[in-house]
């Protein structure tokens, strides 16, 4: 019996084991592995074009020594679609509404693009930190600005990731139990709500691409500052 909606965000444990590394696990055992033959079945080749086409558009911008990140940044896109794709399914835990998970992911890859640019062009990565043409007064208080905005970014990556599929699993989990409570007092009512379920399900679906896309796209965007 679920005791509250919130529940359904607990990392489930098994014998004192906690299953989150078995979430996290799973999704790489189900993409089809690379063959030897010369040419591919139909599943292989759309996961190859899906993969060449996101890494051609992600990179477009990106200078070249930024294209190195090509096989991360799109390693990372794949794995967390499927992580968000999955914990649409019943009876299965989405590791991505953790905010320590997805901090996880995007503290270290802020933080290496920072690392990047102080490395390679530091006049330039800090010349971030005050825009060309500024008032002389304004310059201690744009620099605190700036600077805050920066340390800001992998906060702002982990929160939005985990407050949207967060949101989503809320709103679907209170639409089915509405739909449910109200199927033997107003059959028509409810058949309504169940359509409202299944329209907001399709949209959680794209929402939960389009947050990974959202998430490697803005760190593709900080890499471009950098590099």
């Amino acid at each position: 019996m679920t005791l509250s909606f919130f529940d359904q965000f607990m990392s489930p444990v098994y014998l004192g084991i906690p299953l989150i590394g078995l979430a996290l696990t799973l999704p790489w055992l189900l993409f089809p592995a690379p063959t030897t033959r010369w040419l591919n079945n139909r599943l292989l080749t759309l996961q190859n074009w899906f993969i060449g086409r996101f890494a051609h558009e992600l990179f477009m911008p990106v200078n070249l020594p930024g294209h190195k990140w090509a096989v991360l940044l799109t390693s990372l896109m794949l794995f967390l679609i499927s992580l968000n794709m999955l914990g649409l399914l019943p009876y299965t835990f989405t590791p991505t509404t953790q905010l320590s998970l997805n901090m996880g992911f995007a503290f270290p890859l802020w933080l290496a693009t920072v690392i990047t640019g102080m490395r390679n062009q530091p006049t330039e990565a800090l010349g971030h930190l005050l825009p060309e043409g500024t008032p002389t007064p304004l310059i201690p208080v744009l620099i605190i600005i700036e600077t805050i905005s920066l340390f800001i970014r992998p906060l702002a990556l982990g929160v939005r990731l985990t407050a949207n599929l967060t949101a989503g699993h809320l709103l679907i989990q209170l639409i089915a139990t509405a739909a449910t409570v109200l199927l033997p007092l107003m059959p028509t009512v409810a058949i309504l709500t169940a359509t409202v379920l299944f329209l907001l399900t399709l949209l959680e679906v794209a929402v939960a691409m389009i947050q990974a896309y959202v998430f490697v796209l803005l760190l593709s965007l900080y890499l471009q500052e950098n590099v």
